[in-house]
């Protein structure tokens, strides 16, 4: 396999590459200057030795805990449970939560093997339990899995901890659409009515 093969069979694993834009993206790289390539495979070197994820949240980052469990200013009563990391750039971009997160690290999809124990939900339950959490919104995407991880999460919280609220985003975003793609009002629009389960 020649090196152009190579990197284009490594691009087209990227989401929403397919193999003749990355053939094109490869032809380009070619095209820049070698400096440009080395900053480039500098750059995938560093985030893949650096970032990690919060030994709290789970949200990456590049320190033990993340900018948001090291912010007292948050209210530690809340915590909004997403399912990846992208998720929470999204809702922070609408200013209007001011809570914790917790990454769940996907959604439950039997077919495609993803099971309870492949996410962080036992963790999550362990940081409702041991704390001063007053509230946990659930806020995966409105997919058929995203709906079945909320269900499957608020069984698991229900009864764990008393006093603690279980509530989900209202339905504002789009059935199948993705937090990470939602634009700012509709988000702030599905966190104020959101429900408890």
């Amino acid at each position: 396999m020649s090196a152009i093969d190579d990197l284009a069979g490594e691009l087209s694993k990227l989401p929403g590459i397919g193999r003749k834009t990355a053939l094109r993206l490869t032809y380009f790289l070619l095209k820049q200057r070698p400096e440009q390539s080395r900053r480039l495979a500098d750059a995938l070197t560093t985030l893949a030795e650096r970032v990690r994820p919060c030994a709290e949240c789970f949200n990456l980052t590049e320190e033990e805990r993340c900018s948001v469990c090291r912010d007292q200013r948050r209210d530690r009563g809340v915590i909004c449970a997403v399912e990846e990391a992208s998720d929470i750039g999204a809702i922070e971009r609408t200013g209007e939560y001011r809570g914790l997160y917790h990454v769940l690290g996907g959604r439950l999809s039997p077919l495609d093997g993803v099971m309870p124990e492949d996410l962080t939900i036992d963790r999550l339950i362990a940081r409702v339990r041991g704390g001063e959490v007053r509230e946990v919104i659930l806020a995966t995407n409105p997919s058929l899995e995203g709906e079945a991880t909320a269900l499957y999460v608020q069984r698991q919280l229900s009864g764990q901890a008393d006093g603690v609220a279980v509530t989900r985003i209202a339905r504002g975003l789009p059935v199948g659409g993705d937090l990470e793609y939602a634009d700012g009002v509709t988000i702030a629009q599905a966190l104020s009515a959101r429900r408890e389960m």
